[in-house]
């Protein structure tokens, strides 16, 4: 008997600017709904495109739902029988996003601390990411050493 694993995701975007507030640069992300472990990230504009790699990256995931904002971009890319809108469903999704604004002082919006660069920006960010949340599973919690 083959038993087939399906999965929830929450999908949202945050913006943080690059030089200067009008050059925006969003990060878009995937969490498993479950663990809140991110499933995938990208690091863009806020456009069709990006979008469509973030969801590219997540095709090797097995997702039964999606759950999202009302951004017309998510409606695009994820199947209407797969995707359900509505904040009250992206509560945790929208948590992780101020846990990164709170750990990474160049995304808050109010701040003299900010990157001049996109490639050190998204680089820092990316850092964060594996390091708190792909990594997170290898040290001991209770020891804060490497198993």
């Amino acid at each position: 008997m083959e038993v087939e694993i399906r999965t929830d995701c929450e999908a949202d975007e945050f913006w943080s600017y690059v030089g200067k507030k009008s050059n925006q640069r969003w990060t878009w992300y995937v969490i498993e709904r479950k663990t809140g472990i991110i499933l995938a990230y990208h690091n863009g504009k806020r456009t069709d495109k990006s979008c469509a790699l973030l969801m590219d990256k997540l095709s090797v995931f097995p997702i039964r739902y999606y759950y999202t904002d009302n951004w017309q971009s998510y409606s695009k890319y994820i199947p209407s029988n797969k995707h359900i809108i509505g904040k009250d469903n992206t509560w945790k999704i929208e948590r992780k996003n101020l846990n990164f604004r709170t750990h990474i002082k160049r995304l808050n919006r109010k701040t003299i601390c900010f990157s001049k660069c996109e490639q050190i920006h998204d680089k820092v960010i990316g850092l964060y990411i594996n390091r708190y949340y792909f990594m997170e599973g290898c040290y001991s919690k209770t020891a804060n050493q490497r198993i």
